[in-house]
């Protein structure tokens, strides 16, 4: 058998980004990420409960430019992982798993996620009519 300079098991180089390729490694870098941010989690309470100064540095590192780019992403990526296992639940109960579903799906998920991200910073910075 003659395999020629092609690769012996699939790989990137070799096929076209699909939705449910793209999703499945983008779940993969959210849990990596959601990981990261539960360190990042730990460094703040840490830092409450080592006393009022260095609870003001973890704060104003959160509160710049970075640090709230971060909060967003980090909370982007909880919402998609969120809404990407709901859909595996469903998977797992044996739903929706025509390919037009899975891709109507894959879209869902990430409107979803894109959308409670939005309405979450909204709420918190009082654009929803509360402050």
């Amino acid at each position: 058998m003659n395999t020629g300079n092609r690769p012996l098991s699939p790989h990137l180089q070799v096929y076209k980004p699909q939705i449910t390729s793209v999703l499945s490694i983008l779940h993969r870098i959210t849990g990596v990420g959601l990981a990261v941010g539960a360190l990042a989690l730990v460094y703040w309470l840490n830092a409450a409960a080592y006393g009022p100064e260095v609870f003001a540095r973890a704060q104003s590192l959160f509160a710049s430019w970075l640090g709230r780019l971060l909060l967003i992403g980090w909370t982007w990526a909880l919402f998609y992982h969120l809404c990407n296992e709901i859909r595996h639940i469903f998977w797992d109960a044996g739903l929706g798993l025509e390919m037009t579903q899975v891709k109507l799906t894959g879209w869902i998920v990430v409107a979803a996620s894109v959308g409670c991200t939005l309405f979450t910073w909204m709420a918190g910075y009082g654009f929803m009519g509360g402050n």
